[in-house]
């Protein structure tokens, strides 16, 4: 059985190249892996541009903004369960046709809508954003509707979207897989015009193409190998109610050692088992028990142009819920809150480090309140769908 593993192996290495084979590799060495790997919808650098042609022989040109949109789209189906490229393949078509990869405001209807970060005013009756979603059908309100993210989340809908059980995701149509890609679009959308969403196939498999990549075969690599499209939001990774601020940021008593030290990060106390939460989209660089951190998972983010690491520290090593490699987006629950390693009661421990992985830390605390952190209700943030340990507690 060995032989005939290692010959498979041998064979991918020359049919996919080195990358497959050290994934496989992992895999085999680690069974919680297969579960987290993101196969190839990781997004790398956005480029300022991208040219495609549709269907019927249009020239599209897409500016860095689409494409940051684009990505964002990609990213969520990456962690949706039942997706995969396919259904990607669908929500760009639709995103295309509906806004040009535009997330558009509809001040006519909604006034409000100016107020969120926009790329444009529509008139089309009530509908908003990329999918042009509207509020009277049940899609979301105006301020959730006007957050890429969520419209995203609710495109591809079933048991974890926002909108389920009505108005219907993509994961909601029955048999949407065996569907040609432009009428499981319009199966979502329901529009007038059902026969638009075809014409943008050829344009939607070129940005996916261009804008994934295989995963890092390397973990907790340096932050220059890993490449991550600017987030669409900044959450509080903790649910609001949960916690309290036990430790600031600066120079302290150190608890245990007594003696002055300077203290990293920032602590919040919260309960044993409390959902942790990623404050941005990002990729996993680190996840594991390491030394005085206890369980430490570290992710890598691209906020307002900048390289952004976040650390979160102490948790049980079953508490973890990613492994390095796995694409996450703001909000999803990675890990729980725990009193491993060098800690004297359950806390996360928050770190912001400008600049990636092993650059100084800030203070947490004062970032998440400059970057307008959104609070996160209990229960609502999406879970990981693995466990580093292969089980509950």
């Amino acid at each position: 059985m060995l032989k005939k593993l290692l010959a498979s192996l041998a064979i991918a290495a020359v049919c996919f190249g080195p990358a497959t084979v050290l994934l496989s590799v992992a895999v085999l060495a680690n069974p919680a892996i297969a579960a987290c790997a993101p196969g190839s919808l990781i997004v790398g650098p956005i480029p300022d541009s991208l040219t495609a042609t549709t269907k019927n022989g249009e020239t599209v040109t897409l500016n860095r903004q689409q494409l940051t949109h684009a990505a964002t789209i990609i990213t969520v189906g990456g962690q949706t369960d039942g997706v995969g490229r396919p259904g990607v393949v669908i929500a760009l078509m639709a995103a295309l046709t509906e806004s040009h990869l535009r997330m558009l405001a509809n001040t006519g209807t909604y006034p409000e809508s100016a107020n969120y970060p926009n790329d444009g005013d529509a008139s089309d009756h009530d509908s908003l954003g990329l999918f042009q979603m509207r509020p009277q059908a049940g899609w979301g309100t105006v301020a959730e509707l006007m957050d890429p993210n969520y419209q995203a989340r609710a495109f591809y809908g079933g048991p974890t979207g926002p909108n389920h059980p009505s108005p219907r995701g993509l994961l909601d149509i029955p048999g949407w897989q065996q569907l040609d890609p432009g009428e499981a679009a319009q199966a979502v959308e329901v529009s007038a015009y059902p026969d638009r969403y075809q014409n943008y196939q050829p344009v939607a498999e070129a940005i996916l193409t261009a804008l994934t990549k295989p995963a890092p075969s390397t973990g907790g690599g340096s932050s220059g190998e890993v490449l991550v499209p600017e987030t669409t939001r900044v959450v509080f990774p903790l649910p609001e109610g949960t916690w309290v601020r036990t430790s600031p940021f600066g120079w302290r008593t150190d608890p245990i050692t007594f003696e002055q030290a300077f203290h990293s990060g920032s602590d919040y106390g919260a309960a044993d088992g409390t959902p942790i939460y990623a404050v941005a989209d990002g990729i996993v660089t680190h996840a594991g028990y390491t030394g005085s951190w206890g369980g430490l998972i570290i992710v890598e983010h691209t906020v307002g142009g900048e390289r952004i690491a976040s650390y979160y520290a102490h948790m049980w090593e079953y508490g973890i819920h990613v492994a390095e490699g796995m694409t996450v987006t703001a909000g999803q629950h990675i890990g729980d809150v725990g009193s491993s390693g060098k800690s004297t009661g359950p806390h996360l421990h928050l770190e912001i480090r400008p600049g990636g992985e092993g650059q100084p830390a800030i203070d947490a605390d004062q970032w998440l309140s400059d970057q307008g952190a959104e609070g996160i209700i209990g229960g609502t943030g999406s879970r990981a769908s693995c466990t580093l340990g292969g089980g509950g507690r």
